[in-house]
């Protein structure tokens, strides 16, 4: 990993495990759509105590900012009162949560719990007798269950991304060194959540997503999401989730109720109070860069959630999945993002909705109430902009680009330009792989290109032929310069790729949304030079 990417991971601002590690390893699927018995009741914002012009000066908000929302969530009294998402994102699609996958893992330890199946104070060595090293220490003995709960594992580097290169990440974490006595400092670490993820398996005979299935997602009507495996198949746990949006605000609604559903206690209210109180102090920054009161990061952590500002917690994963609940204020929110100041996002929050909320129902506010719903329901990320055509667009239409050798093994590429788009493919020595791209609009499709989406660092490479939905949209920057922005929408994430014509060649280069974030762009992927040839 270079030093600018761990410079930008810091940036984000929970560390590099902290992001959430994108695997590359296949992912298991439950099946079934969200259906509407299985929903949240609606209400109006008023008539639950919120303003609605205060929700609306949070959009107004984000759409002044450097943040990209992707989808929100807002739940008081247990009813939707507003709800949007960015097209080409929407309600039926799942999203990566990356580093909030963490707080589900550690409400099938819950589960493990009360069914007496482990206990937190379980040494982790007891569950993997054949995976240990040959000298255990005494730290690495006396290392608990809650201890990786807490992230109090005591490593002295976090272990996460040498793991992942490896074939057994059980193996690989118990023989990480453990120089600090567990239990006595927090230390942001990803690796510790997948060895909760494999001891629920190890003690249950089921990987967590399904282990979970009877006893969360099914009562809770959620379903279509998926979990990404480690290669030995075990779900990755602290990161790899991908869920829809009112799933995630249904998961946050079941801890604010105390572990209640319909009348029903899922989960004992015990465990809840236990997983999300404080624990263990976050090292304070010695040169803060804001008073550590009003850092969400430094509130205290819990059992795979933080502590907040305002008496609220949370689930977080990188560039700005949350899922906040705030018992004061009985509410819960969902946002899923792409931004690279994660605090500025929850900034917003405690800005504009917080406040938004009061004790007892508002007036009627007609006026506002159909504005926010016309501002809902037109909410998108803009296509990108430019001219419509250029004079080169007919002589290259419909053409083959021979391109130069490449790391990426691509041979050819070719550009059929119509009203409504453009048809761009892309061939290396065994398949083609063609992308529609709208003029003005997102349009939707699908796409095995190699490298595509954009992923976090992992220990794995993805099936061969497997494919990411995506929404394309382009646009000439000038007469010579064609840009496409290709948005994968059940992630964070997005492509641009720029095309340079220069009388019969072509440069084809690639920049991810992630590293476009960076304080020096660059995307790893190579440039691609091409000769026109008939």
């Amino acid at each position: 990993m270079t030093s600018n990417r761990r410079a930008f991971l810091k940036q984000v601002g929970v560390g590099a495990a902290g992001l959430g590690l994108l695997s590359f390893v296949p992912a298991c699927r439950t099946s079934g759509p969200l259906t509407g018995a299985g929903k949240l009741p609606r209400s109006t914002p008023e008539a639950e105590g919120v303003s609605s012009q205060s929700i609306l000066a949070f959009l107004a908000a984000v759409r002044q900012s450097k943040h990209e929302l992707h989808s929100f969530m807002l739940v008081r009294h247990g009813r939707v009162v507003a709800e949007g998402w960015w097209s080409p994102y929407g309600p039926e699609f799942n999203h990566t949560l990356y580093s909030l996958s963490k707080s589900f893992t550690s409400t099938a330890v819950g589960f493990a719990v009360t069914e007496g199946r482990l206990r937190v104070d379980d040494r982790v060595i007891s569950f993997f007798p054949h995976d240990l090293p040959e000298q255990v220490s005494e730290h690495q003995a006396a290392l608990r269950v809650k201890d990786l709960l807490t992230m109090s594992v005591g490593n002295g580097k976090e272990p996460t991304f040498p793991m992942v290169e490896q074939e057994n990440w059980v193996k690989a974490f118990l023989g990480w060194p453990i120089p600090n006595p567990p239990g006595t400092q927090f230390m942001y670490n990803s690796s510790a959540t997948y060895m909760l993820s494999a001891i629920v398996q190890q003690v249950t005979g089921q990987r967590v997503i399904d282990y979970l299935q009877p006893r969360l997602f099914e009562p809770l009507s959620i379903h279509g999401m998926t979990w990404e495996t480690c290669p030995r198949g075990i779900n990755v746990g602290g990161w790899g989730l991908s869920i829809q949006t009112e799933g995630l605000a249904k998961f946050g609604q079941l801890y604010l109720q105390k572990g209640v559903w319909h009348g029903k206690q899922i989960l004992p209210s015990k465990w809840i109070e236990e997983a999300t109180t404080f624990k263990i102090q976050q090292p304070l920054p010695t040169k803060p860069s804001r008073p550590n009161d009003q850092n969400d990061w430094l509130q205290g952590y819990c059992y795979q959630f933080w502590r907040c500002r305002h008496n609220a917690f949370r689930g977080d994963g990188a560039f700005g999945q949350y899922m906040i609940v705030m018992p004061e204020q009985d509410a819960v929110l969902a946002i899923t993002a792409e931004t690279s100041d994660m605090q500025g996002e929850l900034d917003l929050v405690w800005q504009h909705l917080l406040p938004a909320m009061k004790q007892q129902p508002l007036p009627r506010d007609s006026r506002s109430q159909a504005e926010l719903k016309q501002t809902l329901s037109s909410l998108a990320l803009t296509p990108p902009t430019g001219q419509a055509t250029s004079p080169l667009a007919g002589r290259i239409s419909g053409k083959t680009f021979k391109l130069d050798n490449n790391e990426s093994d691509m041979q050819g590429a070719s550009f059929v330009f119509e009203k409504g788009g453009c048809r761009f493919t892309l061939k290396d020595s065994q398949h083609e792989y063609p992308i529609a791209c709208g003029a003005g609009r997102w349009q939707r499709g699908e796409t095995a290109l190699p490298g595509t989406p954009p992923r976090l660092i992992s220990g794995g490479v993805p099936k061969s032929g497997t494919k990411a939905k995506l929404a394309t949209s382009g646009a000439w920057a000038d007469d010579n310069t064609f840009q496409m922005v290709l948005r994968y929408y059940e992630t964070p994430h997005h492509d641009t790729v720029t095309c340079r014509f220069d009388e019969d060649k072509v440069q084809i280069s690639f920049m991810n949304s992630m590293a476009q974030m960076s304080p020096t762009p660059k995307d790893k992927r190579p440039v691609i030079q091409g000769k026109l040839v008939g």
